[in-house]
């Protein structure tokens, strides 16, 4: 039996849940207060009502309470407004503490019932004198939560190499997959340095155009095949994947040629390939 849900994020780049409209008539950028696994939220809607099955959701579907009142936006504001106080106390507890943590931000529950605090760290922290003087501080509910390098860049935000803000600050409700077979695949420098981001993992815009390079590599020879050209045979040295075109050395020079032009194309031998590499990669230290 499918579900009738709305879409709603609680932060600018956030991740979409789902809640039961409740018989409440909204937009998209309405705000509204809703019950989470954390306490009560002010979030979102960026979805509108739409049915989708019980494999989708993953949780139990709960109901929108109310669309935000004047009220509830006044009380978020303020929730806002003394993050940047509440974290200048935290971090005053974790030095007092001598915890190897990098604070990233804060929050309260709409409420104010739960204080959630985020930070990164390289290993496990046992921060529970941390949270017994907090919560003698501000006097509510105290969550820790550590989060991973990605989920860090997305709190502090940035600006990447390509000279624009990070994408996980941005845009980015959740983070997918990016693996060095994708570099490879878009035959990128496989230097650490130019492909990571600001959090020391792979570039998450890597994974935007990997299925446009996988669909263009159809078709095209591989490193150091043999193809037969209009002026003879030859070996594939050079690819362009995005014109479709190949380098190839034949037997007195060099030529460029359109995959379209080549005449015939021999099977991938990946031994060939291997000790073609190796080859190279001797010649290379040599020089």
């Amino acid at each position: 039996m499918n579900n009738e849900v709305i879409g709603v994020r609680f932060k600018q780049a956030g991740k979409k849940y789902y809640f039961s409209p409740n018989g409440i008539e909204l937009n998209i950028m309405d705000q509204v207060v809703v019950e989470t696994v954390r306490g009560v939220e002010l979030g979102e809607v960026m979805e509108t009502v739409k049915e989708i099955g019980p494999d989708e959701l993953g949780t139990q579907l709960k109901p929108i309470l109310r669309k935000a009142t004047t009220e509830d936006k006044r009380v978020y504001q303020k929730n806002q407004a003394d993050i940047p106080e509440v974290v200048k106390i935290c971090d005053h507890y974790v030095n007092k503490n001598e915890l190897d943590m990098k604070l990233l931000s804060a929050e309260y529950t709409l409420d104010r019932s739960k204080l959630i605090i985020y930070f990164n760290a390289e290993g496990r922290v046992d921060f529970r004198e941390l949270v017994k003087d907090l919560a003698n501080e501000f006097k509510v509910r105290i969550e820790l939560r550590q989060v991973g390098a990605r989920d860090g860049a997305k709190f502090l935000g940035g600006i990447g190499p390509c000279g624009y803000l990070l994408c996980c600050n941005t845009f980015l409700g959740e983070f997918e997959t990016v693996s060095i077979k994708m570099a490879k695949n878009q035959s990128l420098s496989l230097n650490p340095t130019n492909i990571s981001g600001l959090c020391g993992k792979l570039l998450c815009c890597i994974r935007y155009e990997d299925d446009t390079y996988s669909t263009m590599r159809e078709g095209l020879p591989k490193m150091y095949s043999k193809v037969k050209t209009p002026d003879g045979e030859g070996k594939v040295v050079s690819i362009n994947i995005l014109e479709r075109s190949v380098k190839v050395n034949l037997a007195e020079t060099t030529k460029h040629y359109a995959v379209d032009d080549l005449l015939h194309i021999e099977a991938y031998d990946e031994l060939e390939f291997a000790q073609s590499t190796k080859s190279s990669q001797n010649d290379n230290q040599r020089s």
